[in-house]
């Protein structure tokens, strides 16, 4: 099974997270930012991974450490269960079309930590969600995970929409990058290791 479950406290945030990769084991996420929650769910469903996020986090000041550490957590999560990457896909890539809006995310499950993020958004709110923070949610799983994140909106208005094509295009690279393919033997590259 590969699966995991990591906590991390801080003294801004102390956030839970148990991840399986190859069942759909439930989806039950609370940050405390509800469209954050949404983005989340949004993630795991379409990536179809089981996954339980209990963040509590300094919400009185304002989402960016709570959003962000759950980045740090869910890039551990990753990491561990995959172990060693033997027979993994590695690359995945989605596009996603949400309304006027198209998404595009790649990711490379590498060992090496990277991410090249272009995506503006009009609006700098929703709900109590600063729309700023998600790049700095890519950033913290791109590096904790150690892998490189290509996220990018090709064209779009409405910044719901926006952030929406990213995180379920992200769910859907992520599914194909962790899938097994048994014809791989070992690690997929030419090192040996990833």
């Amino acid at each position: 099974m590969r699966t995991a479950e990591i906590t991390r406290k801080t003294g801004e945030t102390n956030i839970t997270i148990a991840l399986n990769l190859d069942q759909q084991t439930g989806i039950v996420i609370d940050t405390g930012i509800g469209f954050f929650d949404h983005m989340l769910t949004l993630f795991a469903k379409h990536g179809r991974f089981g996954l339980q996020v209990k963040a509590i986090g300094d919400l009185q000041v304002d989402a960016h450490h709570t959003v962000e550490d759950t980045g740090i957590v869910l890039g551990e999560c990753f990491k561990k269960a995959l172990g060693n990457k033997e027979q993994i896909e590695r690359y995945g890539t989605a596009f996603v079309p949400m309304d006027e809006t198209l998404g595009r995310v790649s990711v490379d499950l590498s060992g090496r930590s990277y991410l090249v993020f272009k995506a503006e958004f009009d609006n700098p709110r929703l709900g109590s969600f600063e729309t700023e923070v998600v790049e700095d949610f890519f950033q913290a799983a791109a590096f904790s995970a150690e892998m490189n994140l290509h996220a990018e909106i090709l064209y779009g208005r409405n910044s719901h929409h926006k952030i929406e094509s990213l995180f379920k295009a992200f769910g859907r690279a992520m599914r194909q990058a962790v899938t097994i393919n048994p014809e791989i033997q070992g690690v997929n590259s030419t090192k040996g290791v990833i």
